[in-house]
């Protein structure tokens, strides 16, 4: 099951932004809910092929679920979940089988088919979404995922994480954009979703850079994405580089995060999903710069608010620079 014939956007929620709500209305017919499962992956840059110790930011464990254990089968894993969401969601709910933790195309291919076809033998799972990193994919792997998608739906979740170099080399990132880019384009040239992962706030990235780099983020082929501000989580090498050097980092208040936020949905293509605006940890984390008292709800009704004071819609500075008004529904 492709997106490649949906020829317009859907924000039937009447939202100043294309959310993920919408979309899964539009592709499914109703509200759909990830169930994040441990397939017992890891990475390239932990297992020595890289590099070792992961991206200076990265602390798995604090976004991992407790239901999410690579010990228990993934049938196991998913039913764990489902329980967890049944009274949060509604009752005709579908799900997703969300292969989140570490890169989840780092393996052999034959091994990527079995974890896959075990996730998708659960009666209620409907399709997967893939979290990895683009240096993880090659013709093979991509070649079954474009099979693949042709019977179910199938999203690759790639970490981009930022369009700078720079910035990415700051992080020990592992690979450069020009992998990003090459990655997300043979994947949606053969017509698989592809979602782009972006972290706001890296070392040494000014609002004015953010800003500015989003044209460059409408130029790749993605239908969703996931933005979120930089947590600088206790025992990450990020967290010492914050302590040895403040001044390379912002330091947002909620409010400011959320005006930057708005003013990088105007830049951003109307057609591109918006998935995720920040990112939370269980509180036995310690994050420096947190907004430990704001769930995730309380940041997209802020964004929601301020889109609505500035009478703006994701994608109106690309229309207004053409002298258009974008058409978007009314906000309620």
């Amino acid at each position: 099951m492709t997106t490649e014939s949906r020829s317009e956007f859907h924000t039937d929620d009447n939202r100043p932004y294309y959310s993920y709500g919408a979309y899964c209305r539009f592709i499914f017919g109703r509200q759909m809910q990830k169930l994040p499962v441990s397939a017992g992956f890891t990475c390239p840059n932990r297992d020595g092929t890289k590099g070792t110790g992961g991206c200076s930011f990265c602390s798995n464990d604090a976004f991992t679920p407790s239901y999410c254990d690579a010990r228990q089968p993934i049938a196991r894993q998913l039913d764990a979940a489902m329980a967890f969401y049944s009274r949060r969601i509604r009752p005709d709910t579908g799900f997703l089988a969300y292969f989140q933790p570490f890169s989840n195309t780092y393996a052999p291919l034959e091994e990527l088919e079995r974890r896959y076809a075990e996730a998708l033998a659960h009666p209620h799972i409907e399709g997967l979404v893939i979290a990895t990193r683009p240096d993880c994919v090659d013709e093979r792997k991509l070649d079954f995922l474009a099979e693949l998608a042709q019977q179910t739906y199938i999203c690759i979740e790639y970490g981009i994480e930022s369009t700078s170099d720079a910035a990415l080399r700051a992080v020990n990132r592992g690979h450069d954009f020009a992998a990003a880019r090459r990655a997300v384009e043979q994947t949606a040239r053969r017509g698989i979703t592809v979602g782009g992962h972006f972290i706001l706030g890296l070392p040494d990235e000014p609002d004015e850079t953010l800003l500015d780099r989003v044209r460059t983020i409408n130029s790749l082929p993605l239908t969703t994405v996931k933005f979120h501000q930089l947590q600088i989580l206790d025992g990450t090498r990020m967290a010492a580089l914050y302590d040895d050097h403040p001044e390379r980092f912002r330091h947002w208040s909620a409010e400011t995060y959320i005006e930057l936020l708005a003013e990088m949905l105007r830049r951003l293509r109307p057609d591109i999903v918006v998935e995720r605006i920040v990112n939370q940890t269980p509180p036995r984390f310690r994050s420096r710069g947190s907004w430990s008292n704001l769930r995730s709800g309380d940041l997209w009704r802020m964004l929601e608010k301020r889109l609505l004071e500035k009478k703006a819609h994701q994608g109106d500075f690309l229309y207004l620079c053409n002298n258009v008004r974008p058409q978007t529904p009314e906000i309620h």
